[in-house]
């Protein structure tokens, strides 16, 4: 067999391989990794309150959240993830799933900084990201600002 055959990449989406991604799929990668995040909630908040329930069982009422509080945790805990997935691989969960990657526009690691700052970003003005329809480079208004482009990539890992 030829290496071409043994490829990680889907024969199908060979041809993508390195091209910008397109809305659908990182708006899917998105919904993936805001549905992750909101199970990692939903999860902390339970044992949270399994926590006071073993502490006063006989008191016990479901602990009070407040919409600013959990608004505010949430976003932080996605921008937390976000930033260490982006800059210590260049791919969420989500993205992984998709087959995608977030690169520096020439090809190049995001780095910890503009990882964080894309991150914060991208948490604090989601809408940026419908500017891939308009853009002609399919840039996000993120991805212009910070020089960070998404690629579709099925590498399992970086390539240096």
């Amino acid at each position: 067999m030829s290496d071409h055959e043994l490829s990680a990449i889907p024969k199908d989406a060979r041809a993508f391989q390195g091209h910008r991604a397109g809305i659908v799929t990182r708006v899917l990668a998105a919904a993936i990794d805001s549905a992750l995040v909101g199970l990692v909630l939903v999860a902390a908040y339970l044992g949270f309150a399994g926590l006071v329930f073993l502490l006063d069982p006989r008191g016990f009422t479901f602990p009070d959240t407040k919409l600013f509080r959990s608004l505010l945790i949430g976003a932080l805990v996605l921008g937390l993830y976000l930033t260490v997935a982006w800059a210590a691989g260049g791919r969420t969960y989500g993205n992984l799933l998709m087959g995608l990657r977030v690169v520096g526009v020439y090809g190049g690691d995001v780095g910890w900084v503009r990882a964080l700052l894309r991150a914060a970003f991208y948490v604090l003005f989601p809408i940026g990201l419908l500017w891939v329809v308009l853009d002609p480079r399919q840039r996000s208004i993120q991805d212009r600002v910070l020089a960070t482009s998404v690629v579709y990539d099925w590498q399992p890992h970086k390539p240096r």
